[in-house]
Formats: C-alpha cells, sequence, structure tokens
C-alpha cells in the first residue's frame, strides 16, 4: 500500500509529546557527554600541549624569597590556622605598557600604590582587609637590598616610599615592625597586570558612592552602578582629586570596594565552562603577579586559592587602619592610638576587632 493511501484509522497513534521530549533531553545529554569525553580525549593527548601552557602559566609568576631576606627577627606565627597576607597594588613605571597607565615618564621608580593586610581567621570562612594608607608616616626598620646593601633604619618615611627605597622585603618588615603581625604570604601586582585582569572577565561593575570628576585622571562618573573596563578600573581606584577632601584617605573605600567586587567577579565566572577565558584570567592574573617563594608556583597559588573557597568576598569586612593627622606635616597621617595597637592585637590573637579599633580620628572626608 502506497503511503498517499494510508487512512486515518491506519495511522499510528501520536507519540506522548512529554515521552517525546525526555527522548530529545535524554539523547542531548548524550551527545553533550560525548562531546565532553570526546574534548577529554583531545586534552589527554595533547598532553604536550597542556604541559606547554601549565609551564608558561607557571613560568609568569615571580618569587619573592621573604622568609630569606628576613631571616628570625619576625614575629611569632599565630597560635591557630589563622593567615595573614600582604597585598600590594604597585605602580611600577617599568616597561612602556606601566609607565603610560602610571602617569607618563616624569615618575620614575615603583611605589606600593595600595596596601592591606588581609587576616583569615581560622577556620577560613570570613575575611577582614586592612587598608594601610600610603601616607602613613612610618619607621622603616633596617633592611637588606636584594644586592646585599644594608640600608639603615629611619623615621618618618612615607609609607609607600619604603617599597622604593628597599624593595617589597622591607615593606613586609616594616608592617611586621609596626604591627607585631606575622605575615605569612605577600602577593604584587602591577598597573598594567591589574588592566588586564578587569579586560579578561569582562570589566567589573562596582556602585559609585558618589559623582566623581577627577581632572587628573579623566575620570568622569556619576554615582550609581558603572561597568568598568580595566583603563576605568585603574583610574578608579587611584583617583584622590576627584573624591573626599583629595587625599589618599578618601580612595581607600574605593579601593576596598573594588577589590571584592572583582574578586566577586571572578568567583561568578563560569571557568570550566569556558578554557578559552579561563586561559585568558589566568594568564593575566599570572603575568602580573610577584608572591612570596611559598606561592611561587601555580600549583601553590591555586591550593592556597582552594583553600580560601569558602570566604565570600561579599561578606569580607574591610577596615582602614586607624589614623590621625600628622602635627608637623598635616598632609600625612599616623597610626591613632590606642586604636591601631588594639585592632593589630586582635589580629595577632585571631580575636575578634572591637568596634573601637576601627574608629579612625581622620577619614579623609
Amino acid at each position: 500500500m502506497s503511503q498517499d493511501a494510508i487512512t486515518p484509522e491506519h495511522q499510528s497513534p501520536p507519540e506522548n509529546p512529554s515521552r517525546g521530549r525526555k527522548r530529545v533531553r535524554t539523547r542531548g545529554r548524550r551527545i553533550r557527554r560525548a562531546i565532553l569525553l570526546s574534548l577529554l580525549v583531545l586534552v589527554i593527548a595533547a598532553g604536550g600541549t597542556g604541559y606547554w601552557l601549565y609551564s608558561q602559566l607557571d613560568g609568569n609568576i615571580k618569587g619573592v624569597d621573604i622568609d630569606k631576606a628576613l631571616g628570625d627577627d619576625r614575629p611569632e606565627k599565630l597560635p591557630t590556622s589563622g593567615q595573614n597576607l600582604l597585598v600590594l597594588g604597585s605602580d611600577s613605571r617599568a616597561g612602556a605598557e606601566n609607565k603610560e597607565l602610571g602617569g607618563g615618564g616624569s615618575v620614575s621608580g615603583a611605589r606600593s600604590d595600595t596596601a592591606m593586610v588581609v587576616h583569615i581567621p581560622e577556620g577560613r570562612s570570613r575575611a577582614v582587609a586592612v587598608s594601610i594608607p600610603r601616607d602613613t608616616l612610618v619607621t622603616r626598620p633596617e633592611c637588606t637590598k636584594s644586592d646585599g646593601t644594608v640600608v639603615p633604619s629611619s623615621d618618618r618615611e612615607m609609607f609607600n616610599s619604603v617599597y622604593a627605597q628597599v624593595g617589597p622585603a622591607c615593606v613586609v618588615k616594616t608592617v611586621e615592625k609596626m604591627s607585631g603581625v606575622r605575615i605569612d604570604h605577600y602577593l604584587e601586582i602591577n598597573f598594567a597586570g591589574f588592566k588586564g585582569l578587569v579586560d579578561a572577565i569582562g570589566g567589573v561593575t562596582v556602585d559609585v558612592p558618589q559623582d566623581i570628576h577627577d581632572t587628573s585622571s579623566g575620570l568622569d562618573l556619576t554615582a550609581g552602578p558603572h561597568k568598568l573596563d580595566g583603563t576605568q578600573s585603574l583610574a578608579y581606584v587611584r583617583t584622590r582629586h576627584g573624591i573626599g577632601d583629595g587625599s589618599d584617605l578618601g580612595r581607600i573605600g574605593l579601593q576596598q570596594q573594588f577589590l571584592f567586587a572583582l574578586l566577586s567577579e571572578v568567583k561568578k565566572q563560569d571557568l570550566l565552562g569556558s578554557p578559552t577565558s579561563a586561559y585568558k584570567i589566568a594568564n593575566s592574573a599570572t603575568k602580573s603577579l610577584t608572591t612570596d617563594e611559598g606561592l611561587a608556583s601555580l600549583k601553590s597559588l591555586t591550593e592556597f586559592a582552594r583553600s580560601m573557597n569558602g570566604v565570600d568576598p561579599a561578606s569580607m569586612e574591610t577596615i582602614m587602619l586607624p589614623v590621625a593627622y600628622d602635627k608637623i606635616d598635616p598632609n600625612r597621617v599616623i597610626s591613632a592610638q590606642p586604636q591601631a595597637g588594639m585592632l593589630w592585637k586582635a589580629i595577632r590573637e585571631d580575636a575578634t576587632i572591637p568596634e573601637s579599633a576601627k574608629k579612625s580620628p581622620a577619614t579623609g572626608g
């Protein structure tokens, strides 16, 4: 019988629509599973390429042997499993891209434009970040440069000048001397790397607290949410003329806000779902990083990041080191007592920070 001769009563009953969709979904799962297995086979077969990519990322990371540079004259480690991480944003002018982003060729050397002591208490389910204003006057301890030159101790040095004068190990030593807090790890990111990382993840959305019109950097933002690219992000975390009293204190809140918006954005990225994006982000991040020797490998850095997975950036507490305006030079600040002492004591003991230790006489408002 021809197909045209089939009458309605001879036709097979229609399939249950839901059963049909179930078969389609099941078949779709099988196809996706087959694709994933094929990709896995290709990755295994291309083991040499995978090793090359791993080696490239691993080789991007620069290490500083903090322990060797500082020796044994250091605070005791925390009595718990808590950790303290010193994070520096370096405005190095090394290289054409950093020079352009840093504000041109008239400025030489490098400074720690942003500095945070990130304290991760025992359990690693929360964290607190203490920002040290760059204009804080500190006593720089005796330090040894990488070439072996001994630099004597000096009083009333601006905190952000220590990096340029002696290097990162001396910044760690200065923080340890002023706080009594043992720094377990060191992490530094430079201007160009910061820009590349933000661009690699497709920008970062921040809620701008007030209109910012900074003629020095060209940053022009209205209050409210904005998605910033890498160049805008750099201007945002560096602006000081567009907010508050024009001092470093006014921008610290912006830096803290942006840092956690950046961390939240990285955490939201579907890195497993997009190997290309994952590589771009990893390449941008590792190329810009300098760490202590304990983190100076992709394996160590990944393990440390995995151990921090329970920390939600959105719930991370941010504090500015309590400071007061210096009586000799009102353009500089000094640690305010007893607040700063109580703050560092709580971190040393892995204890809750008292509210009274978070209040700063100088606010930059």
